[in-house]
């Protein structure tokens, strides 16, 4: 039975690469998705008809936060394991609040990179239940969310509904008949009334909040 594909999404080139190299060396089919923008990254995802693992950097460089490609790719079909550099484990929380399997820090040693990556391929779970209990009670224990999610506007919580779907900035202005510019300031808005860093934040202090979405 032919092994499901893993997609590694990392702006740097040599770790990104050795990835793909050792994971083929297992017999698991992995290619590098091309990090030059969100719109690229989401396209690279959506093409071909098979679906596995992405390896996602939350700390790529580009002007969007990699945490917030956790929704998006979930939403093409994929299942997420994030590689994190940082030591919040707020950000952490968010990411799994928003669909992603598990987490594993960037600075463990690359064997335990690919091991991860391989466990996750053949379904093993990457989280024990205590792990996710804690990281869901921690991004609950956030923030007062019904304070910062009653600052929304009606149009403002209809975007970040849209967010939590995996919508882009895009589908969203076509969605409401508005420039991409105002979705992007509309986001900015969103961040700043929930005090939060990310859309990744965002949608996972909605989600715990109780705010609907579709």
């Amino acid at each position: 039975m032919a092994k499901p594909p893993v997609l590694v999404i990392d702006d740097h080139a040599i770790v990104a690469t050795s990835l793909v190299l050792a994971l083929r060396g297992q017999g698991i089919p992995a290619r590098r998705c091309p990090v030059t923008s969100e719109a690229e990254i989401i396209a690279e995802a959506e093409s071909g008809d098979q679906r596995g693992l992405v390896l996602l950097d939350m700390d790529l460089g580009l002007d969007v936060d990699g945490a917030d490609l956790v929704l998006p790719l979930k939403a093409a079909g994929w299942r997420v394991l994030v590689v994190t550099g940082s030591s919040s484990r707020n950000r952490i929380a968010a990411a799994i609040v928003a669909g992603a399997i598990g987490w594993v820090s960037k600075t463990a040693p690359f064997e335990q990179l690919v091991q991860a990556a391989a466990a996750a391929v053949h379904g093993k779970s990457m989280l024990s239940e205590q792990e996710r209990r804690e990281l869901y009670e921690l991004n609950r224990g956030d923030q007062d969310r019904t304070r910062l999610l009653d600052r929304l506007t009606t149009r403002e919580r209809e975007v970040l509904e849209r967010l939590a779907a995996g919508q882009r900035a895009a589908k969203v202005a076509e969605e409401f008949v508005v420039s991409v510019a105002t979705v992007r300031s509309q986001i900015r808005s969103i961040l700043a009334k929930l005090e939060v860093g990310s859309q990744l934040e965002a949608v996972a202090l909605a989600r715990s909040g109780g705010t609907s979405t579709r």
